[in-house]
């Protein structure tokens, strides 16, 4: 006959009456309960394997405990529970370890007599203390889901998850471990797992706008009897966790729209003084002062710009930084803030850092991310936050750079842009190109023709009419007086946008 209870299953239950294990066996199971008030009042335990209860402390002289845990035992009792057992004498622990008698310290013998006899006896009663601790969870209003969780874990006093085929989006009062998690069976309604002394009961969430979610109960040493009433609980807990999450999706999607409005609004005012937009900003914990370092994430494909945002948020927070972050156009945007001018290695880092985030939101969704350069005040975060923009759109088409484009402070990556004549590209190209610029330009236009001959001498040289050595010598000197390598295939497509972009804005020159 398998055994009823365990010392186990009244250590994972919340309301046993404060339990200690003080000596013998840990893995103690028993078949019968008896509660009395003293030892003389226990008569035989059926079957010669039952937990005896007491609500009388234990006799104050070694002698008198070492015989009323002898005749504990021979009356065929293999637990004791009751007051103040941990003070027994040592040597009375340990003839307890010797008989085989599973002593245990209960602050409240009437509690554990209950939790037993729903246990092994009222399985209907276990349920409806369950099913009354869930109700009352509801009482009071939670803020959000985590809060909501963390009420019914509380009032339950058993750790709670909502997971869904990824893993744990949720939790409270413990940690779901994977390879419990893993056991879980994701199309019943109900499910029971288990995994070694471990634990979970789980019931399918019905919510219309996420698939695949399951709330779970889990604990450690739950028996078959603990683990069906919970499973109880979580069936009732369910609908309240399904409206909690839709209450949160809706709050969100407003909260969405509103910053991401918020963004256009200030996009548009191009960094200059708006009072109202610099109200709403404050208000939402938007700061314009200090230094900014502006990103961008956009779909490569189709993609719902709000579960970006979420994979991203989560993430985001590691980086360590003030950062904001809201949807925009069929992406996500956001900055980094520093209250004052960062070092060029800190800044590297959260660079770093961003390209972390990049590749892990892309084990999800298709992106391209471009991240702009540091910027001061408000204006500043208007010029990252559209050079974020432009990096990312680069970065769309440069499988070669991981899909990733940063416009750093040397303007040479920003080069990576596609050629096209705005503000945040040509400026740079000018810079880059400057050097080329002095006395006749015939520097700059040696480059152009060269690059646009696939970096061929010959050809270089017979399009401008010169000798291939002075096409050659003029070559050298570009590299030199720009500081970059021409062979490498990345710097030779920057320098040549921005020879293009330099160029058609310059009034055609006389022949060479």
């Amino acid at each position: 006959m398998s055994a009823a209870l365990s010392l186990s299953n009244l250590l994972a239950h919340p309301d046993a009456g404060g339990l200690r294990h003080v000596a013998g066996p840990r893995d103690a199971e028993w078949l019968t309960v008896r509660v009395e008030t003293a030892e003389n009042d226990l008569p035989a335990a059926e079957g010669g394997d039952g937990l005896a209860i007491l609500m009388a402390s234990s006799p104050p002289s070694p002698w008198q405990q070492d015989a009323m845990l002898r005749r504990v035992h021979e009356r065929g009792y293999r637990g004791l529970a009751m007051p103040g057992a941990s003070d027994l004498d040592p040597g009375s622990l340990r003839l307890a370890g010797r008989l085989g008698l599973c002593l245990i310290d209960v602050a409240r013998p009437i509690a554990l007599a209950k939790v037993c006899w729903m246990i092994v006896e009222a399985q209907d009663a276990l349920i409806l203390g369950h099913v009354r601790k869930v109700a009352q969870s509801f009482e009071y209003p939670a803020h959000d889901l985590p809060d909501l969780l963390r009420q019914v874990s509380a009032n339950l006093g058993y750790a709670i998850a909502l997971v869904d085929g990824t893993g744990v989006l949720h939790q409270a009062g413990g940690e779901l471990e994977d390879d419990l998690f893993a056991m879980i069976e994701g199309r019943p309604w109900v499910d029971l797992a288990r995994v070694g002394t471990r634990a979970a009961a789980s019931v399918r969430v019905d919510s219309p706008s996420r698939a695949g979610l399951r709330l779970v109960v889990f604990g450690d040493g739950l028996g078959e009897t603990q683990l069906a009433a919970l499973s109880v609980a979580a069936e009732v807990a369910m609908p309240a966790v399904a409206a909690r999450i839709l209450i949160d999706e809706v709050d969100e999607v407003n909260d969405v729209s509103a910053s991401s409005a918020l963004l256009r609004d200030f996009a548009d005012a191009r960094g200059l003084p708006d009072a109202e937009v610099e109200r709403r900003m404050s208000e939402r914990g938007w700061r314009t002062a200090g230094h900014h370092l502006g990103f961008r994430m956009m779909g490569r494909g189709r993609l719902d710009p709000l579960q970006l945002l979420r994979g991203v948020r989560a993430g985001i927070g590691a980086i360590g930084a003030d950062a904001q972050v809201t949807t925009a156009g069929r992406g996500v945007s956001g900055w980094l803030t520093f209250p004052s001018p960062p070092e060029p290695a800190l800044v590297e880092r959260h660079v770093r850092a961003l390209r972390a985030l990049h590749l892990e939101t892309g084990r999800t969704f298709a992106i391209a991310t471009g991240v702009g350069s540091l910027q001061h005040g408000p204006r500043g975060l208007s010029t990252t936050l559209d050079e974020a923009a432009d990096a990312a759109r680069i970065a769309a088409s440069r499988s070669a750079t991981g899909w990733f484009v940063r416009v750093d402070s040397l303007g040479l990556e920003q080069l990576l842009l596609a050629w096209t004549d705005n503000d945040t590209f040509v400026p740079a190209a000018s810079s880059l190109l400057a050097p080329l610029r002095e006395g006749t330009g015939d520097l700059l236009r040696t480059l152009s023709a060269y690059l646009d001959h696939e970096s061929s001498l010959v050809a270089t040289a017979d399009a401008l009419g010169l000798h291939r050595n002075t096409v050659a010598l003029r070559i050298r000197r570009v590299q030199e007086l720009l500081g970059v390598d021409l062979a490498d295939p990345e710097t030779r497509l920057a320098v040549h946008l921005a020879c293009r972009a330099v160029l058609s804005r310059r009034t055609p020159a006389p022949p060479l």
